[in-house]
């Protein structure tokens, strides 16, 4: 089948005396039949490629959901007088929400299992039926308010992460006349049990108001602060305490925070320690010897962070708890009534510390929750309570499926509740995972993380990703998906290049801006060093990225060709310059922090311009490339990939296939629904594994059949 040609029609673009001409921004009206139809015909050339990867599609599928317990239930999380919990159900897409009475004043959960008839059980929300009669949907709220007996949910069906929020009357079953579209994901309760904290969106989808509603009030939201400044987004929540509300104002580089009195409708927004240039901080509220303080985490003089107490009457009057540090990058606190938990990253990986409060708001020393494991990931999990007796955390590490623990913070034990169930033969002493490092061209030495099954033999197989963006870390996780492509002799390496948070802040800043093209130099030296240690060959290496991850692997196609025998971009930023030229695009002027201003210093002009993979395509051999969008995507449009196929194809000089997919009811997520969700998997791992050459062989391990099913495979990287 011929691929699809792109009609060219030459746009002229000049900025700082350099002129671009592009041959393919007419595919930016969505709204344009040719448009559609370009992409429609697509998806029809992709389908018809990759048809004979059909029988493979559907093996994995089958082993993603033989593997995964369908019908299940989440561990119980207690919040006043119940117990919150999810439950999934075999041939159900979605979750359900759900809680039942607590029927003592014990903080030990219930022994739920899919058999288990609960007394009292009520259904919050059945996803499914919001679900019903549409091709897209995603939950972006669920809060139930502090006295048990309102729910307030958010929902989205086109995949534009724009949501109607509505109230349901827990007590009686109905839902309130209330009704409030083109919300942001998220929303707060305040403490009085009627109102409720949203945000909307500017023209740019920017969060920059704040809005107060009070339900049945017949009265519209009252705006209780917006944020002019372009650069600068905004979040909203409430204390632990529920003493406070909590406005966060943030751009790539500064921060401010607000407070008001969480009980009381009519309360105005006080800022905590204004705003400086340059200078990020968080605070949380905790009750140090019966006075409110705030701590604050801050990277004021601290690169890596630091963290103060001081009294709300004066914020200013600051205490350092935690100095700031060359090696450890601390992320944040949590403050509970007799507790405080610092989450911290040390050697490339997140821990977390519990200090303890005395009666008169002095600090224990503190004590490291940890594990004897190389790449083992522990953090909090759902501690919605004051004054608990029990903290909730989870570990879990790319081949330990994860786990979830309560401490009992009398005793100190540590009490297992709940693995991840993972159906079939799976014993993760079968795998092995293990931290190496390549040396960059700069000399620097990148961590890499390698997952594989114990018995694959080198040279293998090898799939790399990367994403090295934003200061997010890839840390260890495990994947049930994942183990369709480690049962066929796959490599899994995780490139944590410079642009990522891994290694401190500085890791991150040495990634951005004028130094961005590290985090792709990076990325291209760990997949040299993984065939130069002969763990993988250059016919067998593939490499995956998405969104920031997706500008990488653009990068990388144009860089270094000759690494891969693949690649495939998810919803990838890969005609960053023409974005960053146009603030009314989304998210824009906030991206400017990461990426530069190119419409205002030509120099970012000229750098972004030197690494820009639609800009730089030429005329040399690249691997085969499978990029995949969505239509309704806000973040990454979809023109982006469309824009870079055309002119892969169009300069290329290999037979290798360069195929677009594109999502025509989803968004930045793709598809919904958990099996749509591993059918999209299964058509990736399909890919890579054909395209590495190693699709002809089944899975080493044979997953037992099983009746039982859900809730939860975890999807690729």
């Amino acid at each position: 089948m011929t691929p699809p040609v792109a009609k060219r029609l030459d746009v002229r673009r000049e900025h700082h005396g350099r002129v671009f001409v592009d041959p393919y921004e007419w595919l930016r009206d969505k709204d344009d039949a040719a448009v559609t139809a370009y992409l429609e015909a697509e998806n029809t050339y992709a389908d018809a490629v990759t048809a004979d990867q059909e029988d493979l599609r559907g093996a994995i599928f089958d082993e993603i959901k033989a593997r995964t317990k369908e019908t299940d239930l989440s561990v119980p999380t207690r919040r006043g007088d119940h117990w919150y919990y999810a439950r999934s159900y075999e041939g159900r897409q979605y979750g359900l929400q759900c809680r039942c009475p607590a029927l003592d004043d014990s903080w030990v959960p219930p022994q739920f299992d899919e058999h288990t008839e609960i007394p009292g059980e009520e259904i919050l929300l059945d996803e499914n039926e919001l679900a019903d009669g549409h091709e897209f949907f995603a939950l972006g709220a669920v809060a139930v308010s502090l006295d048990g007996n309102v729910l307030a949910y958010a929902v989205d069906t086109v995949g534009d992460e724009r949501y109607t929020l509505r109230f349901k009357d827990l007590r009686a079953g109905s839902h309130y006349p209330d009704t409030i579209t083109g919300i942001a994901a998220g929303v707060t309760w305040a403490a009085d049990n009627r109102s409720v904290y949203y945000l909307t969106v500017d023209d740019a989808w920017r969060t920059d108001t704040v809005w107060r509603h009070r339900i049945g009030s017949g009265q519209p939201g009252e705006r209780v602060y917006h944020e002019p400044d372009e650069r600068f987004w905004l979040g909203v929540g409430r204390t632990r305490s529920n003493r406070y509300v909590m406005i966060a104002s943030g751009s790539g580089v500064t921060s401010e925070v607000f407070y008001a009195d969480a009980a009381d409708p009519t309360a105005e927004f006080v800022s905590i320690l204004g705003r400086r240039d340059g200078i990020e901080y968080s605070a949380e509220h905790a009750v140090l010897g019966g006075t409110d303080h705030f701590l604050i985490v801050h990277n004021d003089g601290a690169v890596n962070f630091a963290m103060t107490v001081a009294p709300v009457a004066d914020p200013g009057d600051q205490r350092t708890l935690i100095a700031g540090s060359d090696d450890v990058r601390i992320d944040g606190v949590d403050a509970f009534a007799r507790h405080l938990v610092v989450s911290y990253r040390g050697d490339g990986l997140p821990r977390i510390q519990l200090w303890p409060i005395g009666t008169n708001g002095e600090f224990g020393s503190p004590q490291e929750i940890g594990f004897d494991s190389e790449l083992m990931s522990v953090g909090l999990g759902a501690n919605p309570n004051w004054d608990p007796a029990r903290l909730r955390f989870a570990a879990t590490s790319f081949v330990v499926p994860l786990r979830i623990y309560d401490l009992d913070l009398a005793t100190g034990d540590r009490i297992l509740l709940k693995e991840q169930p993972v159906l079939g033969d799976y014993h993760a002493d079968d795998y092995v995972e293990h931290r190496d490092w390549a040396i960059a061209e700069d000399g620097t030495r990148v961590p890499i993380s390698l997952i594989r099954r114990r018995d694959v033999t080198s040279p293998a197989p090898a799939l790399v990703y990367g994403y090295g963006a934003y200061e997010a870390c890839e840390d260890p996780r495990f994947s049930i998906a994942r183990l369709s492509l480690l049962d066929r002799g796959m490599v899994f390496a995780i490139a944590h290049v410079r642009g990522g948070g891994e290694l401190g802040r500085r890791w991150y800043e040495d990634g951005k801006l004028l130094h961005k093209v590290h985090t792709f130099t990076d990325f291209i030296a760990v997949a040299r060093h993984l065939v130069d240690t002969g763990v993988t060959t250059g016919d067998r290496q593939v490499a995956l990225g998405g969104s920031a991850g997706g500008l990488l692997m653009g990068a990388v196609a144009n860089m270094a060709p000759e690494l891969f025998a693949g690649i495939l971009a998810q919803v990838p930023f890969v005609d960053p310059l023409t974005s960053m030229l146009d603030p009314s695009l989304p998210l824009t002027v906030t991206e400017w922090d990461e990426w530069g201003n190119p419409l205002a210093d030509k120099d970012v002009y000229d750098y972004m311009a030197s690494y820009s993979p639609y800009e730089n395509v030429g005329p040399r051999a690249y691997p085969a490339i499978l990029a995949m969008t969505s239509l309704n995507d806000t973040r990454v449009l979809y023109v982006e990939p469309a824009k870079w196929v055309a002119a892969l194809r169009h300069a290329k000089t290999d037979a290798h296939p360069v195929l677009l997919k594109t999502q025509m009811s989803a968004g930045h997520g793709g598809v919904s629904g958990r099996y749509e969700r591993w059918r999209e998997v299964a058509f990736q791992y399909a890919w890579l594994l054909c395209t590495s050459g190693c699709a002809d062989s089944s899975a080493a391990v044979l997953v037992a059949d099983t009746d039982s099913s859900p809730g939860g495979a975890t999807l690729p990287e």
